[in-house]
């Protein structure tokens, strides 16, 4: 009896010493709190010379914003690959489809089921948005436009400008003269039109 007694005691005499907080209490200097210690009085140092930073720096505007000296940029501060191309097909078919369509004509699932607006989702193939600027186009996904919510927290900027080139790119193809076309192209155009019905008037035979 005398032993379980002792032997309480020595667990709990274990325990109070762990509690002890000095690690918790111990003296340290907050964020943006004044220090003694430093001459100058404040807690919140320089940086050491030669420290280089990280993370959400962005000092390049035009790739951040899409927008430089005011104006937005022209060129897609990115080197336009393919790689660069199918990327953004692929996120154009996730992210933009369900209201602009797969040929950016506006006439996605969305707007053809009655998503009816005073202003309608946008046709890239008007003559207006083929003639904005690329930086238009990113400053929209980034920070949304009419009834288009953001889509920064969901689409990382080097995926924004993919998006972009790609936009360009159904712009370039839904209007690209003929005398462009490759001879393979012009083969399957041929191809597709000659399948096309033809059409008649009414009372006329087939």
């Amino acid at each position: 009896m005398r032993l379980l007694r002792w032997a309480a005691v020595g667990f709990a005499a274990i325990t109070v010493v762990g509690c002890n907080t000095d690690m918790w209490v111990q003296n340290k200097t907050m964020p943006h709190s004044e220090s003694s210690f430093f001459a100058d009085g404040s807690g919140q140092r320089p940086l050491v010379p030669g420290t280089i930073p990280r993370g959400y720096l962005r000092e390049d505007g035009a790739f951040y914003t899409g927008i430089e000296n005011g104006k937005w940029v022209d060129k897609i501060p990115l080197a336009v690959t393919k790689e660069l191309i199918d990327r953004g097909h692929d996120r154009f078919d996730i992210y933009c489809t369900p209201c602009h369509g797969r040929l950016g004509d506006g006439q996605g699932m969305i707007a053809q089921r009655g998503f009816q607006l005073q202003r309608p989702v946008g046709n890239y193939h008007t003559d207006r948005l083929r003639a904005m600027p690329v930086g238009h186009f990113y400053d929209v996904i980034t920070n949304g436009y009419g009834a288009m919510y953001s889509y920064a927290s969901r689409v990382e900027p080097q995926d924004r400008w993919a998006i972009v080139a790609y936009i360009r790119v159904l712009q370039l193809a839904h209007h690209a003269p003929v005398s462009e076309l490759n001879d393979n192209d012009k083969a399957e155009l041929n191809k597709k039109t000659d399948a096309t019905p033809e059409t008649h008037a009414e009372g006329e035979s087939h």
